[in-house]
């Protein structure tokens, strides 16, 4: 499993339950495809740079988790067909690796 991060902004004219519910639903995609979910960050609404769906501003969360590249793409086809989200990205992290400079001579 590699590590993703998907950043996900709200409408922000819906309540916080229905965000909620939202997001919850998104979580358990990443379980029912085998994934595992990790930090959810709620950054809060926040004013976009530019206008998307006649909204001014969205409800912003940033999600780590673990999966394969069918949870990604069921993540996405989800994402995609939710009314409550304005707009989604995924990507791919990283990978930390513990290397050594080589040594100069």
């Amino acid at each position: 499993m590699r590590p993703y991060e998907t950043m996900i902004v709200f409408d922000t004219t819906i309540d916080a339950q229905t965000i909620q519910v939202a997001l919850d639903r998104a979580l358990q995609t990443v379980r029912a495809n085998g994934g595992t979910p990790g930090t959810i960050d709620r950054w809060g609404k926040r004013p976009l740079a530019y206008e998307i769906k006649k909204r001014k501003e969205g409800y912003y969360v940033l999600v780590e988790f673990a999966g394969t590249t069918a949870t990604v793409d069921e993540l996405h086809r989800i994402l995609t067909l939710s009314d409550e989200v304005l707009r989604f990205k995924i990507l791919r992290r990283v990978e930390r690796t513990t290397r050594r400079a080589p040594a100069s001579a």
